[in-house]
């Protein structure tokens, strides 16, 4: 469960960064090329900081499942 709020934060965060580039893009026409190419790299960013959470998320729900399972 853990793994899954976690992958919503990552979605969540790239969209927020495709909309602002779109209406960046839509309000400053001269700038497209520019600011989708640091959009680009904003993507990559929340990306990379998201996958730190994910594995630490992806361990502790791992840890959860095996210490439940143990106790049966």
């Amino acid at each position: 469960m853990r793994v899954l709020i976690e992958v919503l934060y990552i979605v969540a965060g790239l969209a927020a960064v495709v909309l602002l580039g779109w209406l960046s893009a839509w309000s400053y026409p001269l700038g497209r090329h520019d600011i989708w190419l640091v959009t680009g790299a904003a993507v990559v960013v929340v990306v990379l900081m998201g996958v730190w959470p994910v594995m630490r998320a992806y361990r502790a729900d791992r840890l959860a499942l095996d210490g439940a399972g143990g106790n049966d």
